[in-house]
């Protein structure tokens, strides 16, 4: 019998559910992988798989993108034959893209319980889809496991059981641990040796599909350049926006990649003395890795990376970017320390608090 069918479904959930397939195997937990396809680009999702090796899905939905509302709707229509066929005990969700919420619903209302990993995170902007999916999958979820503890205390201000609620870490950062020594070196990424550089990472809505906003966050991003050299793995829906408002010639002068695979991002940002993001995972990667990051949104669903670690709220206002900017040049920017848990077991925590867990919950959860 199936216990636990777990669920990935874009580029930020592979680095999640990596350690969680392997600690579930470890601890003998009878497991099963379905990839939805939210991330329908077959070779980047394939070199994730390969690099994290994470085992061939054993269900494979291929979705493709779509709008939120079709993608979501396209996900659980075909989900829930699958699901029907395997009868999991339960079914385990990471983060908060479109599938896990697809998935979380369909086991909801199939009455198969419902785990979910990296519960609890709030930026509180409901104009972020990802808010929307992280609020409701914790609300229909029997047990959520957290990353950090100020996570407990909002959901707990939304009505869920503390009980319900586990502090087990940062599965990313178990993902990170245990590629470190692998990850591919910048020299190597970049085809050249730059003493030292940034990383720039950009691709939320909020950033680059209004052309003001994009066009000035890369007009401070070419300042930056001049005294920093800026490496920019750029993403499809970034590179489509910047042609279409005219703003190519913006990125002269900044060494522009392909989006990169996760060891050769990881040593990108290893060996680099500044990143900039709009992503989540990668202000918790900076934290671990102890390099400054500055976060170009106005919110985030990630307080300790600010509280602790290494990371710079500094949306995207070009005025606080150079400001940040020259306390990294000067003092070297944020230090940090690494949070709680974020010690590369989380995943094992996970898996032997489900060895307990699933026996003394077996089948339908409770009416």
């Amino acid at each position: 019998m199936t216990q636990v069918l777990c669920v990935a479904g874009a580029r930020p959930n592979f680095m999640k559910i990596a350690p969680v397939m392997a600690a579930l195997a470890e601890t003998g937990i009878a497991a099963q992988l379905l990839h939805t396809g939210q991330h329908y680009d077959a070779a980047m999702s394939d070199s994730f798989f390969a690099d994290l090796g994470i085992p061939r899905p054993d269900h494979h939905l291929e979705v493709g993108s779509g709008s939120h509302a079709v993608q979501t709707a396209e996900v659980m229509k075909r989900f829930e034959p699958v699901l029907e066929s395997v009868q999991p005990q339960a079914v385990l969700v990471v983060g908060d893209v479109n599938s896990t919420l697809a998935c979380a619903l369909v086991a909801a209302k199939h009455g198969v319980r419902v785990i979910h990993v990296e519960a609890g995170l709030r930026s509180y902007d409901r104009s972020m889809p990802e808010e929307i999916n992280r609020v409701l999958t914790d609300q229909i979820s029997d047990l959520l496991f957290i990353t950090e503890k100020s996570a407990l205390a909002n959901l707990v201000r939304e009505g869920i059981d503390p009980a319900r609620v586990e502090f087990v870490g940062n599965v990313m950062i178990d993902t990170l641990h245990r590629n470190l020594e692998r990850a591919v070196a910048a020299s190597h990424t970049l085809g050249t040796l730059l003493p030292q550089y940034a990383v720039l990472t950009l691709h939320r809505p909020s950033n680059v599909d209004d052309p003001d906003t994009l066009a000035g966050l890369l007009d401070v991003i070419g300042e930056i350049n001049r005294s920093l050299p800026v490496v920019l793995p750029l993403h499809p829906r970034t590179r489509g926006n910047i042609e279409k408002f005219g703003l190519t010639a913006r990125l002269d002068g900044l060494h522009i990649l392909p989006p990169l695979g996760y060891l050769e991002m990881l040593g990108l940002m290893r060996d680099a003395k500044l990143v900039l993001t709009d992503s989540g995972g990668i202000q918790e990667e900076t934290t671990a890795l102890g390099v400054p990051c500055l976060t170009l949104r106005e919110n985030t669903e990630r307080p300790i990376t600010i509280a602790e670690g290494t990371n710079t709220l500094v949306g995207p206002d070009p005025a606080a970017i150079r400001a940040a900017f020259h306390d990294v040049m000067t003092h070297g920017g944020k230090a940090g320390r690494i949070p709680e848990y974020w010690d590369g077991r989380a995943a094992m925590r996970i898996a032997h608090t489900l060895q307990g867990w699933l026996p003394q919950r077996k089948g339908t959860r409770a009416a």
